[in-house]
């Protein structure tokens, strides 16, 4: 099982920047991946970015691609989610998830609030 502990989110002017950090503990093992998702009122819940251990591959949204970037810090076993440039239709609750081996994104963190508004 794996646990998640997020952080960041908040108030920001369009062409803001923030940063959110999520970190991983239990058994995660060697092989796993942590992926940000965001989903808005009303809307389906969207994949943004994900990094995969041990190797560190990076997958990324078209929409968010140039934008923001994904990172992590293996010896806290933590993602971090950069994101520059950022527009009001970016506004979304966003969570952060692990996925073990090649399974299916089953832990999840508790979401933070991202809002982008004049």
């Amino acid at each position: 099982q794996v646990q998640l502990v997020e952080s960041g989110g908040g108030l920001v002017q369009p062409g803001g920047s923030l940063r959110l950090s999520c970190e991983a503990s239990g058994r995660t093992g060697s092989d796993y991946a942590i992926g940000w998702f965001r989903q808005a009122p009303g809307k389906e819940r969207d994949f943004v970015a994900a990094i995969r251990w041990p190797i560190g591959n990076t997958f990324y949204a078209a929409s968010v691609k140039g934008r923001f970037t994904i990172s992590r810090d293996n010896a806290k076993n933590t993602a971090y989610l950069q994101m520059n440039s950022l527009k009001p239709e970016d506004t979304a609750v966003y969570y952060c998830a692990a996925a073990v081996g090649d399974g299916r994104y089953d832990s999840w963190g508790q979401g933070t609030q991202v809002t982008v508004s004049s």
